[in-house]
């Protein structure tokens, strides 16, 4: 068992902290070297103090094409949010890629999107293909694959490089769906999210398949903790106290335990 140090991205809108990532632009070289190679997964806590840009990632067919990469299908789960936070998160109709390249060129993109409210333990699942711009005042947890393509198709005026041929070429508008507070379960192609409120004791057996792959590892991300402590079967030391948005990724058959009080999300890859 790890416990993951976060990589900062400092950003004009607020920051990322790269919390589990093989990623090259943000490797934890531990766990890269644990895990025995890329873990296809990429985990970020999102401090966003004004808006993101309005943006598109594409798929994993398109990602190949376009990038020689992988696509970026993601979700967040609001940490924090400030009192009438928002995010703007799909297309509020059916518009051709010539009526969107308009609306960019006159200005008046934002009228085309769906502005959401969101609050503290919402969840949003933003497939392949689905605009969006995060805004200000919120703090997310964002599960995605360990991809780094963003096509950003406007920008509010700040003059950073937009995306625009690329990021039509790969908008669509459907898999979106409604935003409310988490279930406690999540599963998509790529992973499952699973919310586990531990009040007094939680154990766990990792599976180990015969074939052990960096995606066999699993991530346990601190919610909320009222001292609780972790603890591995394959770990000699001494049982860790864990705190808010902390990090740990534990090997494929490791037993984990976690004592006390505490709130977490359990994180496994499904890459093949």
């Amino acid at each position: 068992m790890l416990k993951l140090n976060p990589v900062l991205s400092k950003k004009i809108w607020g920051y990322e902290l790269w919390i589990a990532s093989t990623h090259p632009n943000g490797r934890q070289q531990e766990f890269y070297e644990a895990a025995g190679g890329d873990y296809p997964l990429l985990i970020k806590i999102i401090q966003a103090d004004s808006t993101l840009s309005v943006q598109v990632h594409p798929n994993d067919e398109q990602a190949r094409i376009l990038e020689n990469g992988s696509g970026k299908t993601e979700c967040w789960y609001v940490l924090d949010a400030k009192p009438g936070s928002q995010l703007i998160y799909g297309m509020n109709g059916q518009y051709s890629t010539e009526e969107l390249r308009k609306a960019i060129e006159n200005d008046n993109l934002n009228d085309y999107m769906r502005s959401v409210p969101v609050k503290k333990g919402d969840f949003i699942y933003i497939p392949a293909g689905t605009v969006h711009a995060i805004g200000g005042g919120l703090r997310l947890l964002e599960t995605q694959q360990s991809s780094d393509i963003t096509y950003r198709l406007y920008d509010w005026g700040r003059g950073r490089e937009l995306h625009i041929e690329k990021g039509l070429q790969v908008l669509k508008n459907d898999g979106i769906r409604d935003i409310k507070p988490f279930s406690g379960k999540f599963v998509c192609p790529y992973f499952s999210l699973e919310q586990i409120d531990v009040r007094g004791g939680y154990c766990a057996v990792l599976d180990k398949p015969a074939v052990v792959k960096p995606s066999s590892w699993e991530l346990f991300f601190v919610l909320n903790s009222d001292r609780a402590v972790i603890k591995s079967d394959a770990d000699a030391k001494l049982p860790v106290t864990i705190t808010a948005e902390e990090i740990y990724a534990a090997a494929p058959g490791e037993k984990i335990t976690i004592e006390g009080r505490a709130s977490l999300i359990r994180i496994k890859s499904l890459a093949g």
